[in-house]
């Protein structure tokens, strides 16, 4: 304005005014269009998810959920947090508490699956309910689940499932856990049900041996492809999750398949094949795999927005 001193006051303040319109209407259009870019970025945004159909469907009642249970559903193994419940009662001795020990801190620092190592807590834990009762062992895992389990629940994962449950399909475990302590973990998260090894009995005694082999590996795929036969199941429809690249051939059956916490092998392998990804270990933001995810991880706050983004579209 001291630019304009030489002019008569009349001619001053018209010009004043004249700056004052114009920059006034310089900010009218500025954020006229601003709200215009807004405006279409939200009509844009409804657009697509219009046009992007909703996962899991509502309604569809021939797509389910299947949840690979270690390190998937709950940090670390539900064989190992078992054993510990048992030696608490004192089902075995101390030295067998040291192995326990050792093979959960195995599975804790490597973070996957070794089939050496489940077989042989497999093969301990069938010698310790050998001679007790299958009741016996389901009163028990309802216990240990609250000692041991429910801490360990990953929320991240639970709200996943939970998403299924709300859409009103069925969610299954699938574990290479005995069958009576996955049933017990399904019922306290309001799951369908559970996939999971079953221990021979006889009159209601367990004897201390398999029927067939461990539900691990192809053999989750195989059960899994029978209970969709049985259930009416169409696969493509259906949702599967896990950590470990031994459940490739599970994840491979099923239309939606979702790398959760994975390993080196399966994440590599995800991105190879363009599978959904999320990790709930850390506190970083889910990585990216094929389709920019939503959810935050590791604590609530991250589960609920993996069942909100679940829910509102597909991934």
């Amino acid at each position: 304005m001291a630019a304009l001193g030489w002019l008569t006051p009349r001619r001053r303040s018209a010009t004043a005014r004249s700056v004052l319109a114009g920059e006034a209407s310089a900010e009218a259009a500025r954020k006229s269009s601003q709200e215009a870019q807004e405006a279409a970025q939200v009509a844009q945004a409804a657009q697509a998810a219009e046009q992007e159909p909703e996962f899991p469907v509502i309604g569809d009642d021939r797509a389910a959920a299947f949840f690979d249970l270690d390190n998937t559903v709950m940090q670390g193994a539900a064989l190992f947090h078992f054993g510990r419940g048992l030696y608490k009662r004192k089902f075995f001795e101390t030295r067998d508490l040291a192995r326990f020990a050792w093979q959960q801190a195995w599975f804790r620092l490597a973070g996957v699956e070794d089939p050496e190592h489940m077989q042989e807590a497999r093969d301990s834990a069938l010698s310790i309910v050998k001679g007790h009762r299958v009741a016996e062992l389901e009163t028990i895992g309802e216990e240990i689940y609250d000692e041991y389990m429910a801490d360990r629940i990953w929320p991240g994962t639970r709200a996943l499932a939970q998403a299924h449950l709300d859409a009103g399909q069925k969610v299954w475990l699938v574990t290479a856990a005995p069958v009576e302590i996955a049933q017990v973990i399904a019922r306290r998260l309001g799951l369908t049900g559970a996939l999971g090894t079953v221990a021979e009995s006889v009159d209601g005694v367990y004897t201390g041996k398999l029927v067939g082999e461990p539900l691990h590996g192809p053999a989750k795929a195989e059960a899994v492809r029978a209970l969709a036969a049985a259930e009416g199941l169409d696969l493509s429809r259906c949702a599967a999750y896990s950590d470990s690249h031994n459940d490739i051939p599970m994840l491979s059956l099923v239309g939606h398949p979702y790398a959760i916490n994975p390993d080196t092998k399966l994440r590599k392998h995800a991105r190879e094949k363009d599978w959904r990804l999320r990790d709930y270990r850390t506190g970083r933001k889910a990585a990216k795999v094929g389709i920019p995810a939503a959810a935050g991880v590791g604590a609530v706050a991250g589960g609920t927005a993996a069942a909100i983004a679940l829910s509102r579209r597909r991934r």
